[in-house]
């Protein structure tokens, strides 16, 4: 098994992944679905649970990513519910992430805790080129319209941002704006996984329009997810997965320094 979809706020399913398994992990145990097409093997992770029943300051990143690794997964693909902050970007658009900005405060951000040496890990290309590419070939393929490549600021949660503080982003250069992509983007990293994710524009940030609302982001997944997770499994069971075009098995590195 070398594949896996993450699937964020209001994805909790791909077809075929029925087979439920718990995996044990050194930070707790994960609950992955797991399907086979076509002769390939699938896993699916519900980053919230499938009953929606983790906020995103809680997640347990570590034990996820490490889950996913201690099965083999190497590719991954994940879904993210976002806000947008980008006039470009409207409620109902797709987006494909291709850097962050890091504004969490209190999470576990590391496997390497300096048990190991210090280690560094390399961020030129976060979200893996390879699978990005791979994905933009087979939206055009299917007539999937992605409206973009953004840039995705990761806050702390639970609650939503202030107006200055999506002003202070937008200034920074963010296009859309979301709770749950970091640490897992840089978990996926220093575990050489290569790793993609998709931004679902749910909303427009606060100061840019309408309020948020529970109901209208919900249908805002639920417009696009099934679309989505197919593209995913399609470029899986397609594609010869390599990491020869990318380097993120090569992402880690240990520190010479000695002070």
């Amino acid at each position: 098994m070398q594949t896996a979809i993450i699937g964020g706020t209001g994805v909790y399913g791909v077809a075929g992944a029925e087979h439920r398994e718990v995996v044990l992990t050194p930070y707790g145990d994960v609950e992955v679905n797991i399907g086979e097409l076509r002769g390939r093997e699938i896993a699916f992770l519900a980053r919230h649970g499938t009953q929606h029943a983790v906020p995103p300051h809680l997640i347990n990143y570590r034990a996820n990513m490490w889950a996913l690794h201690k099965l083999g997964i190497k590719y991954v693909y994940a879904t993210c519910a976002v806000g947008s902050c980008n006039q470009n970007y409207k409620p109902g658009d797709i987006v494909v992430l291709k850097d962050f900005i890091d504004f969490t405060k209190m999470r576990p951000v590391t496997f390497y805790d300096g048990h190991e040496g210090v280690i560094h890990t390399i961020m030129s290309d976060p979200y893996c080129k390879n699978l990005r590419v791979l994905l933009s070939k087979a939206a055009g393929d299917t007539g999937l319209k992605v409206a973009g490549e953004a840039t995705y600021v990761c806050t702390e949660g639970p609650r939503f941002e202030t107006a200055a503080e999506i002003k202070m982003f937008q200034t920074l250069g963010a296009d859309v704006v979301g709770m749950t992509n970091v640490p897992e983007v840089t978990l996926a990293k220093e575990l050489r996984m290569c790793y993609a994710a998709v931004g679902i524009v749910t909303n427009w940030c606060t100061g840019f329009g309408e309020e948020a609302d529970h109901g209208k982001i919900l249908h805002m997944v639920e417009t696009n997810k099934t679309a989505l997770t197919d593209l995913f499994v399609r470029v899986f069971l397609d594609q010869e997965m390599t990491q020869e075009n990318c380097t993120c098995s090569q992402a880690v590195m240990q520190s010479l320094s000695k002070g």
